[in-house]
């Protein structure tokens, strides 16, 4: 149980901006298993979000709540996902070759195809939250950190790392995952979502799980025939993918809300 709170808090230490503090000196091979419990850290950026919706629910109007809500998990998340998507966005936007596309994801400017798409990102899930009252807001938030970070995941799972970079932030977790981590991920990603669906009696809402499968399909897809496989950039564009297609289904199919 001990070495297991110590994996979570290396999760919370290398995927969030959160003070945390581990009693065991940094282990390449301890970060690799913690991944285990990237879904875990979706609980711990949605409770951040949702802290701010039950503060500002009946004293702000809906589009500052769901603007504050998407700032507050950049804010405990240090962008770090965002920053993979921008990155990824550039590199596939402006490169033709693998060696072009690596090169751009590593430079640390961001250019018009990563600013665009950034852009459109964030509108698109700022449009998905203010439209959806406060209620489905609170489950779309609580189904979507979790199951996106799984999503991500299953990349990692499934693909290759192809950076060799010794210095890459994602380094640690190239030695992919096993049955057993992605078995406890799956449970911290995929319950939420369920509960959701439960508690809302939208049993349509399920279909927010093809779509998911559909978009991670095509970027895995897209990854491997360009690159060979997934960077760690490559990991937090699917994951930010992943939650925006969560809120617009919410908002989508469950339109007859508002």
């Amino acid at each position: 149980m001990r070495e297991q709170w110590q994996l979570i808090r290396t999760a919370l230490m290398f995927y969030t901006r959160l003070p945390v503090t581990v009693s065991e000196p940094y282990d390449p091979e301890s970060l690799n298993r913690a991944t285990r419990y990237l879904p875990l850290v979706g609980w711990i950026t949605g409770a951040f979000m949702l802290l701010v919706v039950w503060a500002l629910q009946d004293m702000a109007p809906k589009a500052l709540i769901a603007l504050l809500c998407i700032c507050v998990s950049v804010w405990v998340t240090g962008a770090f996902h965002e920053d993979g998507f921008a990155d990824m966005c550039d590199g596939f936007g402006g490169g033709w070759t693998k060696e072009k596309i690596l090169e751009i994801m590593k430079d640390s400017r961001i250019g018009t195809y990563g600013m665009l798409g950034l852009l459109l990102l964030i509108a698109t899930k700022l449009v998905s939250l203010m439209c959806l009252p406060t209620y489905v807001l609170m489950m779309a938030i609580i189904a979507a950190q979790p199951l996106s970070r799984f999503t991500a995941l299953t990349i990692i799972y499934t693909q290759q790392y192809v950076r060799e970079d010794e210095l890459s932030k994602a380094k640690p977790i190239a030695k992919g995952i096993t049955n057993t981590d992605l078995m406890i991920a799956a449970f911290f990603g995929i319950t939420p979502f369920l509960a959701t669906t439960y508690a809302l009696h939208k049993p349509e809402l399920l279909l927010t799980i093809p779509a998911l499968l559909l978009i991670r399909m095509y970027m895995a897809r897209l990854m491997h025939k360009w690159i060979g496989g997934y960077t760690g950039d490559c990991l937090g564009a699917v994951q930010q993918v992943a939650e925006t297609v969560i809120y617009l289904c919410f908002c989508i199919l469950g339109w007859k809300y508002t």
